[in-house]
């Protein structure tokens, strides 16, 4: 059966992609710095060191067992100011990626570049678009005459954060921000368990009186170092490997709950992106029946968002719920058609499908690809989702290449009977208490200015 590309749809966290291949692709910004929030507390975990040295020291301790970086360690972000950009290292990432894709979809990409043809959007987070820029650069390296690498300008656009219910539902969703308030203290609570436990262990193995946040810090530290720096035998050395294993499902649990599967509600206000994507493949399909001119018609819709965009989307696809015979697959697909909460990821040493460093890293994506049949079938068009760049199956659907009918039928669908509004907007306790007109005035001019002052966004923004 021969296939040829026909749209194409890439979303990335701070970053997504779409095009006129059939093929969607969701992922995430590019490795990024520590932010403001995170610079301070990892400046406080410097300062907490040097404490429980010298508490060491005036309990006459060894310090035989403390390993010699903690010994004056400064924290390598000390000083900065703001947090949360795009690292070089993030830069490349991307760069890289926008040549894969070109040289994986060779055909897709052949045309003189039109804003109309690949479309381009990005959050307004500088991240966001700083990931949009590296791809392009690297989606159309020497197609123009710029400088030695021969290339070319291009636009980036987006929404605002206000208004923006394609890439930050999250951000208009007042359902979604009072569930997280609440939620989020909860969350703690789960961890604290494990969080005591390890702390237990660090202070009889290198005898420093630390507390449990000092673990949490310690424990953010090694994953920065990790990712930004490339050095793991400084803070991730001071966790046996099944320690690690277990703060890494204390951070999975927390992407499940108020990210994930944890809550349906999570994935509910993500429908307007889908729709989008199913509205997408249909105007692809259409200009392939009427044989429309080639510069006529969009070819790849490219988006760049964030964590809190690609993962209730991954999830809206059905990709990575928990089970391990087709019954229970069936049956937890069935589950989020019926946007039910699922069952949370099992606890080490039981294996999980849900792990926050598969389904969204830095740089993630998901890729949903649509491809035209010329050959005799049922089908004449089919959907193929790439998550991280590889085929991922799709729930509901028999092979990697789901017939795009079915697609509808099985994926999309049953997410329509969700409204944005209806999922997302506070519903009152009685009919008879309608808000004043003064009320109304506030709340209208709340909306205008939400976003303006990034009070109101999430710090801790992925």
């Amino acid at each position: 059966m021969k296939r040829a590309i026909h749209f194409v749809l890439l979303l990335f966290l701070s970053l997504l992609l779409y095009s006129y291949a059939e093929e969607a692709f969701d992922a995430r910004h590019g490795t990024r710095s520590p932010t403001k929030k995170r610079i301070k507390e990892l400046d406080n975990l410097e300062a907490r060191l040097e404490v429980l040295l010298r508490d060491a020291e005036e309990r006459k301790l060894s310090l035989q067992k403390v390993p010699s970086w903690i010994q004056g360690w400064k924290s390598p972000w000390k000083g900065k100011l703001k947090g949360g950009e795009l690292i070089s290292k993030g830069e490349e990432e991307l760069y890289a990626l926008g040549i894969r894709i070109r040289e994986k979809f060779p055909d897709l990409f052949n045309e003189e570049y039109h804003p109309d043809v690949y479309t381009i959007r990005a959050t307004q987070v500088p991240r966001a678009s700083a990931s949009a820029v590296a791809f392009g650069m690297g989606l159309f390296i020497g197609t123009g005459s710029l400088g030695p690498g021969r290339h070319r300008a291009f636009a980036v656009t987006g929404e605002s954060r206000a208004s923006d219910l394609l890439l930050r539902f999250y951000e208009s969703c007042e359902n979604y921000k009072d569930f997280r308030k609440k939620q989020e203290p909860a969350v703690g609570k789960d961890k604290e368990p494990i969080l005591d436990k390890i702390t237990s262990s660090l202070v009889s193995r290198y005898m420093l009186n630390f507390t449990r946040q000092d673990t949490s810090s310690l424990w953010f530290l090694c994953k920065q170092e990790a990712s930004l720096l490339d050095i793991t035998d400084q803070a991730c050395s001071l966790f046996t490997p099944s320690e690690i294993s277990l703060l890494e499902w204390t951070d999975d649990l927390e992407l499940f709950i108020l990210k994930g599967y944890g809550n349906s509600l999570n994935y509910k206000m993500g429908v307007p992106l889908l729709q989008d994507v199913l509205q997408a493949m249909e105007q692809a399909i259409k200009a392939q029946e009427e044989k429309h001119a080639p510069g006529s018609y969009e070819k790849a819709r490219l988006r760049f968002a964030h964590a809190e965009t690609v993962v209730p989307f991954s999830c809206l696809l059905g990709l990575f719920h928990e089970g391990s015979g087709s019954m229970f697959i069936i049956t937890g697909f069935q589950q989020i058609q019926e946007e039910k909460s699922l069952e949370r990821p099992p606890k080490p040493p039981q294996q999980r499908n849900w792990r926050g460093s598969v389904v969204a890293p830095f740089a993630g994506n998901n890729m949903l690809v649509l491809y035209s049949c010329q050959a005799n079938s049922s089908s004449k068009y089919f959907v193929q989702v790439l998550h991280n760049e590889d085929p991922i199956p799709l729930p509901g659907c028999d092979s990697d290449f789901c017939p795009f009918e079915l697609f509808k039928e099985n994926i999309v669908y049953p997410h329509l009977k969700s409204n944005y509004n209806q999922v997302c907007m506070v519903k009152r306790e009685t009919p008879e208490q309608k808000p004043s007109m003064a009320s109304k005035l506030s709340q209208l001019f709340q909306l205008f200015s939400l976003g303006n002052d990034g009070k109101q966004t999430h710090e801790d923004e992925l």
